[in-house]
């Protein structure tokens, strides 16, 4: 039987929404510094367990009903979907680009092709290490 921990599902609330914006800023930022779309899914993934220590599995999926290998999945065909874009172009492998774009709110922003690598980057992981937890998770 669980316990009824309602402070500990209480902080994990918040807790958890500002682990994901971190891992969104990790996300973004890793194009100029250190960060990127491993690291920003890693920190997805410890927020996402963090609310399946605090609630049970059922209620964790009932909360965020993803299919985590299909979203692998997906992440893996983006990865290299961008590498193989390389080819269009007559450069090497994974070769990315970025061009200036005027945004109405942002202004003139950098868009690089490397963000949707890391975007693939961040959803294999995502994927993988909840799959993971997940499996080890119910077996108990």
């Amino acid at each position: 039987m669980k316990t009824n921990d309602v402070i500990f599902q209480t902080a994990t609330k918040v807790i958890v929404f500002i682990i994901i914006l971190y891992s969104w800023h990790l996300f973004f930022s890793g194009h100029y510094t250190p960060g990127g779309g491993f690291i920003g899914g890693l920190m997805t993934s410890g927020a996402l367990v963090l609310l399946l220590l605090a609630y049970d599995i059922k209620t964790a999926v009932n909360i965020l009903p993803f299919d985590y290998i299909k979203m692998a999945a997906t992440g893996l065909l983006i990865a290299v979907l961008t590498g193989i874009g390389s080819f269009f172009f007559d450069v090497p492998f994974l070769t990315h680009t970025f061009s200036y774009v005027e945004l109405p709110v942002l202004g003139e922003t950098a868009l690089a092709t490397a963000v949707l690598f890391d975007l693939g980057v961040y959803l294999v992981v995502i994927g993988v290490t909840m799959t993971i937890i997940q499996t080890i998770g119910e077996t108990e």
